[in-house]
Formats: structure tokens, C-alpha cells, sequence
């Protein structure tokens, strides 16, 4: 992991140097005054005729092998990865006491959501950093974080994980390959597995790699074949899609919905969500062990919390701000509030003689609240400063629309959102940070029904599969859908050097909304339809079998005293005489307490037969709600 985080960080410095497109970044003094209506310094113009230069930049561009680092990265940080959680988990549980093992996986998930705490506050420091920052003189960048052009210093991150992966792999070399169990009654003895998981032992002898294959297929077909398990997997997929793409894309969410800078964003995320989701986790797993919550009770623990989130979460659409006044995209010249996609209203009358290019994004922001693409969309004839301190004047666009206005200039970046955005964002970060501790609370109970619905040789393959089946199938396709369906939002894209289409500059937040916060309600809610089918199939298999232990006792009561009826009396044969209807015979030796006895423990081995039916039921019944959350 430690190899991968460094080669994708080192990336950065065999690449250029970051440019971006601004009509202010060739002059550097107060007194060159920059005529944006009719210039013919707007770098957006020049894009149509490329230099010589840009021509050779834009030959050598598709053959970059850039992407060849990034991939080997992630993937020897996920061939490092992988292993820990299913082989960690299944550790702990095979060396802990049964009651304790649920408390000590929810330190284990506890401790482990402080690295991505650390990465959402690591990451929103390197957000506020230019990406080649060391490298360039910041006096000369006229962008902030705010911008959607800005590139924070993404590859410090990686840098900086590199060094503490490699520390944090030192103690790895020096845990035991075993340890002494704990003496305890494991949960196959109360009857807490699933039919078949107590006739098979646990091998402590070392295996080769062929016998390691041979025996991987059967074993993979019998994990599969378990019914509860395969639907289990199918909820959980689909609720880590839903994760998934709310992780990746609620720092973005943030941005356009209500205006927050992506630094600030991760900030928030990494004190509030991240904190309050780790703390769930600890406290679930200690209310199973405080309480000794059955595998049963912890399912359904499980599966309530995670609904009551889910219920919770659909508050969230309710929480929102109005797009981001935007001239020709989101509202008209006039004042008109209006969605205006692809360029179509771009100009106006009063910038119809400035010979703009609609492939510019350099926002300008006036008093009035209304952001323009550029100052020369906005009709500016003059400047003053320089910098991030520039100021355009006497701007057409301005002056003709809102004449009340005594100011007719406008100051470089985009306008902040409204002031009653700040009331939907508290209210939309509440919601978010109740939903994550309620939800976390379910999650060890989860973890804990997955471990003891299968039998215990299959532990480690069933959290390794669950693990590779949702990483594969949930954390490479939901980016790249979730992408796809958010793109359709887009408004302003902005173009490459070389052509073609770039990053997305603003986004229908209306839109936007709906589709990010519709498919998260859609996949999750997707998943409870598994756990309905799932309740449903071990609810029959609970019940069968508490019918058997219900009725045996009086039926080996009768069956005893069938056979000692039946038996004839010899009191009278032995005597010589005949038997005699109205004498009271003696008790037979059936009928005694001894006989009893000995007849019910004739009886033994159909009774412990159907207890262990009804462990099975137990068992499958713990499995049903559990680990679908």
C-alpha cells in the first residue's frame, strides 16, 4: 500500500505545470488596464488558432502514459488492502471469547474510520493548496478554492499516506501466527450456527497451496449455495453502491448545492460524519456486549437502524438552495430567473459588439448578486489592480440591465450563494450526521451475523468474497455511473487546449440534486427487498423446527406408558391361578422412575436431533436480517 500511495503521488512531478485560462494573467502591474469588451488578449480567441507549441502538446497528449502510475497505484494499495479486513476480522474472532468478539470488531472498525478522518482533514488542508504550490509565484494566481478552475495539492496527500503506511505495516511482522484460545462455550454449543457448521472441525495443520485450491472451488459452491448468505451478498452489493457514490460525490455535492468550497467540504465531512459514524459503530458493539444480544436481537438491531437512516435520509431532498445566479445559464440578462443549458442565452444586446468567445469561464461578480462567465460577457471597457484584486468598470451588461445601480463594476470570482443557504446547509449537515450515527449502529451486529451464518472454516472466505464482490462490483462501476447520470446536469463545460469536451463548470443544483440523492434512495432502498426475501426464508426455517421440541415430552410420555400398558401382568401366572379382572395388579418395573427414565433416555437421540434442527433454525434465522446492512 505504501508502494502504490507513492507511485500515483509521484505522478505529479512528471507531469507540467497546471494552467488555466483567465484574461488577466499576462499583465502583472496596476497601470496596464485591460479593455475586456472587443480584447484581443482574451486567451479564449487565441484557442482557435493553437501555436506551434500547442500543436506538439496536443500530438503528444493521447500517447501520455500518466494513467499507467495511477492504475498500478490503486492497484497495489488494493492487493495491500484486501487482506486485512476479512483475515483481521476473522482473527479477533477466532481467538475471542464469543461475547467479547462483537466488541472487539467494533474497536477494530472504530480505530480503522480514524484513517479516513485523518484523509478528509489531510485532504482539505492539500485543497487549499495550489496544486504547484513551491513551484510558481502565488502572487500570480488569480484563482481561489472557491473556483472551479482550482487544483489543490492532491499528490501531497499520497505522499504523506505513503510514509505513514509504511510505518504503520512495522508492528504487522510481530503478531503470532496463533494464539491460545480462550476457554469458551463457542456459539456452535448454544446452538447459534447453521445445521452442518458442528460436524465440521477447524484444521489447525498447515496446508500447501495445491491443497489451498483444490479446495477453494467446493468451498466457494458450498458458501454460495447457502441461500441466506447469496442474499445477503445481493443486498449489501447494492448498498455499497449506494455508499459508494455518496462518499465520492458528497464533498462535490456540497460545492454546487450549497456553495462550500471543496476544502471546507472534506473538512466537514472529517469532523462531523466520519466522528459520528465511528462512535455508532463502537456503541453497537458494545450494546451486544453489555446486553449479550443474540445473534437474532443483533440482526435485528441491524436492520432497524439502518431503515430508521434510510427514513431519515429522504429529509434531504427537502434541504436545498437555489442555483447560483449565473447570466445566460441559470438566469436572463434581465434578471429573469430562468435554466438556460448549453450556451443558448450567452449573449445579449449589450455584449453582441465584444467579439466574446462562449468557451470562456472566468467569473465576475457584481453588486447585484449576478455572476457573469466573463468580463468580457459582462461588456467591461476598462480595470484596475491586479491579481486576485482586479476590478472591471464600466461594464455594459451591468449599467443597461440594473441601472438603478450606481456601480456598474464588477470584482474577479464568482458570487457567493445566498444568505438563506447557510439555513439549508446546517439543516442538510444535521440530517447527515444523525443518518450516519443512527446507521453505524447496526454495522457490527451486521458483521457479526455474516461471521455466524456459515460454518466457522468458511469465515474467512465469505468476509473475503463479500469484500471482493462489493469492491468489484460496487466501488468501480457506481463512480462511473453516478458520474455519468450527474454529468447530464451539467450547464457551462469548458473546453481542452486541444479540443474536446473538459471539466464540468457549473451544474444545475436543482437537477443535481434529484439524481444524486435518487439513486442513493434507489439502491438502498433496492436492498431491502433481499432482506425481505431473506426474512422470509429463514422465518420458515426458524419455526419448523420449534415444533419438534414443543411436543416431545408428552409424546415420550405417552410412547412410555403405551409400552408399559401393552406389557401383560405375570402377578397371577406366577401364582397358578387364573388372572382376575377385578384385582389390582402391582406396578410393572416400566412404570417406575427408573423405567422413566431409561425409556427417556431411549428417546435421547431423537431429541437432541431436532434441537439441533432447532439450532439450525436459530442459526439461519441470526443470518436472516444481519448482514444485508
Amino acid at each position: 500500500m505504501a508502494v502504490g500511495a507513492l507511485l500515483t503521488g509521484l505522478t505529479h512531478f512528471l507531469m507540467g505545470r497546471y494552467t488555466y485560462d483567465t484574461v488577466i494573467q499576462a499583465f502583472r502591474n496596476d497601470s496596464v488596464s485591460i479593455a475586456a469588451c472587443g480584447s484581443t488578449l482574451d486567451p479564449a480567441l487565441d484557442q482557435k488558432q493553437p501555436s506551434v507549441e500547442d500543436h506538439k502538446v496536443c500530438t503528444r497528449e493521447p500517447g501520455s502514459n500518466m494513467w499507467l502510475y495511477v492504475f498500478m497505484g490503486n492497484a497495489l494499495r488494493g492487493i495491500g488492502e484486501t487482506p486485512v479486513t476479512p483475515l483481521g476480522i476473522s482473527y479477533i474472532d477466532d481467538f475471542a471469547k464469543a461475547e467479547n468478539s462483537p466488541f472487539y470488531i467494533a474497536c477494530l472498525q472504530t480505530i480503522s474510520l480514524l484513517g479516513p478522518m485523518f484523509g478528509f482533514l489531510l485532504g482539505s488542508y492539500c485543497a487549499k493548496l495550489y496544486v504547484d504550490v513551491g513551484y510558481v509565484d502565488m502572487d500570480s494566481v488569480t484563482i481561489t478554492p472557491s473556483d472551479s478552475r482550482w487544483v489543490g495539492a492532491w499528490w501531497l496527500g499520497f505522499l504523506v499516506s505513503s510514509a505513514l503506511l509504511l510505518m504503520s505495516s512495522v508492528p504487522f511482522w510481530f503478531l503470532p501466527r496463533s494464539l491460545p484460545r480462550q476457554e469458551e462455550v463457542r456459539p456452535a454449543a448454544t446452538g447459534e450456527t447453521l445445521e452442518g457448521a458442528d460436524d465440521v472441525p477447524i484444521n489447525s495443520h498447515s496446508l500447501t497451496l495445491t491443497e489451498i485450491a483444490k479446495g477453494f472451488l467446493p468451498s466457494l459452491k458450498r458458501l454460495l449455495g447457502t441461500p441466506a448468505y447469496f442474499l445477503l451478498l445481493c443486498g449489501s452489493l447494492l448498498k455499497f453502491n449506494a455508499i459508494i457514490g455518496l462518499f465520492t460525490f458528497k464533498a462535490k455535492y456540497m460545492e454546487q448545492q450549497f456553495g462550500q468550497s471543496a476544502s471546507r467540504a472534506n473538512f466537514l465531512i472529517g469532523v462531523l460524519n466520519l466522528p459520528a459514524f465511528a462512535v455508532g459503530i463502537f456503541l453497537g458493539g458494545l450494546l451486544m456486549k453489555r446486553y449479550k444480544l443474540s445473534v437474532v436481537s443483533g440482526a435485528q438491531l441491524s436492520f432497524a437502524t439502518s431503515l430508521a437512516a434510510y427514513l431519515l435520509m429522504l429529509l434531504q431532498f427537502g434541504t436545498k438552495c437555489d442555483n447560483v445566479p449565473v447570466a445566460g445559464l441559470t438566469i436572463s440578462y434581465n434578471g429573469t430567473p430562468a435554466v438556460l443549458p448549453h450556451g443558448e442565452a450567452l449573449f445579449s444586446g449589450c455584449n453582441s459588439n465584444c467579439s466574446c468567445s462562449a468557451e470562456a469561464w472566468d467569473p465576475v461578480c457584481s453588486d447585484s448578486g449576478i455572476t457573469y462567465i466573463s468580463p468580457c460577457m459582462a461588456g467591461c471597457l476598462s480595470s484596475s489592480g491586479h491579481g486576485k484584486n482586479t476590478v472591471f468598470h464600466n461594464c455594459s451588461c451591468v449599467s443597461s440591465s440594473f441601472p438603478e445601480l450606481s456601480n456598474a463594476s464588477l470584482r474577479l470570482g464568482q458570487c457567493p450563494p445566498a444568505k438563506d443557504c447557510s439555513r439549508s446547509f446546517t439543516s442538510y449537515m444535521a440530517v447527515s450526521v444523525l443518518s450516519s450515527f443512527i446507521n453505524s449502529l447496526g454495522t457490527t451486529p451486521g458483521y457479526m451475523v455474516i461471521i455466524r451464518c456459515i460454518s466457522p472454516e468458511l469465515k474467512s472466505l465469505a468476509l473475503g468474497i463479500q469484500t471482493l464482490v462489493t469492491r468489484t462490483l460496487g466501488g468501480i462501476p457506481a463512480p462511473m455511473y453516478f458520474g455519468a447520470l450527474i454529468d447530464l446536469t451539467c450547464l457551462k463545460w469548458s473546453v481542452k487546449k486541444c479540443g474536446g469536451r473538459g471539466a464540468c463548470r457549473i451544474y444545475d443544483s436543482d437537477m443535481y440534486r434529484i439524481i444524486f440523492l435518487g439513486l442513493i434512495t434507489s439502491l438502498s432502498g433496492s436492498s431491502y427487498f433481499f432482506l425481505i426475501a431473506v426474512i422470509l426464508l429463514l422465518r420458515r426455517q426458524f419455526r419448523k423446527p420449534r415444533q419438534g421440541p414443543e411436543a416431545l415430552q408428552p409424546n415420550v410420555a405417552k410412547d412410555v406408558e403405551l409400552k408399559a400398558t401393552s406389557r401383560p401382568t405375570e402377578g397371577p401366572a406366577e401364582a397358578g391361578g387364573p388372572a382376575s379382572t377385578n384385582s389390582t395388579p402391582e406396578p410393572p418395573a416400566e412404570l417406575t422412575s427408573e423405567g422413566v427414565e431409561a425409556e427417556m433416555e431411549d428417546a435421547g437421540p431423537s431429541r437432541e436431533s431436532t434441537r439441533s434442527k432447532e439450532a439450525a433454525g436459530r442459526k439461519a434465522a441470526s443470518a436472516a436480517v444481519s448482514s444485508a446492512f
